[in-house]
């Protein structure tokens, strides 16, 4: 039987747990922490990697396989490869981020499946950045709360996404703020594509920190709900951009409808939308830059508020 292999690429590591030293760089049994998963003695998991990887270090897959569940405690990069991939087990998470206020986190090139059990594949607690590139992330439960991405923090934190598919669980992205911290969000030429209930939708509802999200030349197609920022009087400013983006094939579009939750159009196409291309009253509010395509939908409901170019 080949054994699959993955890498650590490391520095100095303050979650390495075993007696010798971290590696500098160390790359499949996991018996293999013994001799810090060199090239020539992999680990076969991240879980196990993961415990002689250095501060700031790189956890590399070497092979397409499933390299198993994993917990980020610190400053770490986790690179994958075409065919590399975390199955999230049943009712948990693929991959959990509880780092220091001051870390960053990247995941790049991995397939996050759910199998349509799981709950979460990347879930953000706690940690200054996460950094999501060239990633899958699907079939997460659809019955319940599957969530693709769960960025569900109190802290002060950053998401970058980018070429990236969030695609057939119940949420694709879910942005939340726990406390009084801001939350911005970046996310560019990514899809959210038949997501059972919405396939971007940042929640304001449970704290006071701004939510600020930025999405470009992505696409939002045949979910539920394509984007839904929602929140309550007294929490949350939660707020997006959406810039040369396309909402279609969905149930409805855009629906902002809550106290404290707005959203900018520029650039933007809403087509094709079966039931609202999309609805808002007030107290939400949909600005537009009135260069937008808005055509061909099941209807619209509300009025759109025309804003100056910013």
């Amino acid at each position: 039987m080949v054994t699959k292999s993955l890498c650590i690429a490391a520095m100095t590591f303050a979650m390495a747990t075993t007696a010798h030293a971290a590696a500098l760089r160390t790359f499949g049994s996991d018996g293999n922490t013994s001799t810090n998963c060199s090239h020539a003695q992999p680990c076969r998991t991240f879980a196990a990697a993961v415990t002689v990887t250095s501060s700031g270090g790189e956890i590399e897959a070497l092979d397409p396989a499933g390299y198993g569940p994993i917990t980020i405690t610190g400053p770490l990069s986790l690179i994958g490869l075409p065919g590399a991939a975390v199955n999230a087990p049943s009712g948990g998470a693929g991959i959990t981020i509880s780092a220091p206020p001051t870390a960053v986190v990247s995941i790049s090139g991995l397939i996050v499946d759910g199998g349509g059990v799981a709950t979460v594949g990347i879930l953000f607690q706690n940690g200054a950045s996460l950094i999501v590139e060239n990633c899958i992330v699907q079939n997460m439960s659809s019955a319940g709360d599957g969530i693709g991405l769960n960025f569900d923090t109190a802290a002060k934190a950053t998401l970058v996404v980018s070429n990236s598919h969030f695609n057939n669980s119940t949420s694709g992205i879910y942005i939340q703020t726990r406390g009084s911290n801001a939350i911005t969000a970046s996310i560019e030429r990514s899809t959210f594509s038949g997501n059972s209930d919405s396939g971007l939708e940042p929640f304001g509802a449970l704290g006071t920190g701004a939510i600020n999200v930025a999405v470009t030349d992505s696409v939002v197609a045949n979910n539920s709900v394509g984007i839904g920022p929602a929140s309550s009087t007294g929490h949350s400013p939660t707020h997006i951009i959406l810039t040369r983006t396309t909402i279609s094939g969905n149930d409805q579009g855009i629906v902002v409808l809550e106290a404290n939750t707005a959203v900018w159009l520029s650039q933007t196409t809403i087509t094709g939308n079966a039931i609202f291309g999309y609805r808002t009253s007030l107290p939400g509010v949909i600005n537009t830059l009135q260069n937008n395509v808005i055509v061909d939908n099941g209807s619209n409901s509300g009025s759109l508020t025309n804003a100056p170019p910013f």
